[in-house]
């Protein structure tokens, strides 16, 4: 706003112009972001997709993680972005320790609910 010399109203009416042509999302903390064509906005966090990795690509109890480069290219995210998220999972006992030249093993499976039908 202040390099464009405009009013945060003026900038939010451009933004809802833009999200209603579906140019540019909302994300948490009152930013927004750009939506490329062909790449879907992920809305959940990348804890919970990283998570998904192991139901996704079948992996059991004491089976190799993936790396962070690896997992960095296949989110689109930075790899220190991916070892924040990985941390997470380590605290949540679903992975093992970090440790250079040791790969991350599966420590445990996510539970998953499954909301009722109605």
């Amino acid at each position: 706003m202040r390099d464009h010399g405009v009013s945060r109203g003026v900038a939010l009416r451009a933004f809802a112009i833009l999200q209603k042509e579906g140019i540019a999302a909302p994300v948490p903390g009152g930013r927004w972001r750009v939506v490329r064509p062909g790449r879907d906005l992920h809305r959940r966090p990348l804890v919970e997709r990283l998570s998904d990795v192991i139901t996704d690509d079948h992996l059991v109890v004491g089976a190799a993680f993936p790396g962070t480069t690896e997992l960095s290219s296949r989110f689109a995210v930075s790899r220190p972005t991916v070892s924040k998220a990985l941390d997470k999972l380590e605290a949540a006992g679903l992975l093992s320790e970090a440790r250079q030249g040791k790969q991350r093993t599966v420590r445990a499976l996510p539970k998953r609910t499954e909301a009722p039908e109605s």
